[in-house]
């Protein structure tokens, strides 16, 4: 297996986790909060897909599917359409309320299949491009794409374990 196999296993494992922390949920099990600094299935699965989005298009020099595909108005939230969710405030982790599951879904697989598209058209050597240059060293589109799946990954499983909790409760 190769380098773009490895990345696209990684982000098939991530889709495997996220549906399986959303699907099948209602809103206000989404949008819950197991406390009030805790983050929801809602927010976390969102911001995910944010940072995955705007990670990923700015390495392939792609427009955000956030943007391309309208899911900013779809999503309706209160602040500046570009936002990600890092840094987020409490409050405005709370603001983060989804409608459906099938929101959420509908937005995390569009880019789910926009990086997997851009992923398998890698080879090696394309992953020692620098792509970040604010960093010290230099961040090469190798090390970004493994930190996307590293955050992705811890996002995920928090998104799992709430809903767990949410579910013995």
């Amino acid at each position: 297996m190769n380098s773009a196999g490895i990345l696209a296993d990684a982000f098939e494992r991530i889709h495997e986790t996220v549906h399986a922390a959303v699907e099948g949920l209602s809103p206000d099990d989404l949008n819950a909060r197991l406390d009030q600094g805790a983050n929801s299935i809602a927010w976390l699965v969102w911001h995910l897909t944010r940072i995955q989005d705007d990670h990923v298009a700015d390495a392939a020099g792609a427009e955000q599917v956030w943007f391309s595909e309208d899911w900013a108005s779809r999503f309706e939230l209160p602040f500046a359409k570009g936002s990600t969710g890092y840094g987020h405030s409490s409050a405005q982790v709370a603001s983060v309320q989804v409608a459906s599951a099938d929101l959420l879904l509908g937005y995390y697989d569009a880019v789910h299949e926009g990086t997997l598209a851009f992923v398998r058209s890698l080879d090696d050597g394309a992953l020692d491009r620098v792509v970040d240059e604010s960093w010290s060293p230099p961040v090469t589109l190798g090390v970004r794409l493994v930190s996307v799946v590293a955050d992705d990954l811890q996002h995920a499983g928090q998104a799992a374990f709430v809903r767990g909790s949410l579910e013995r409760g």
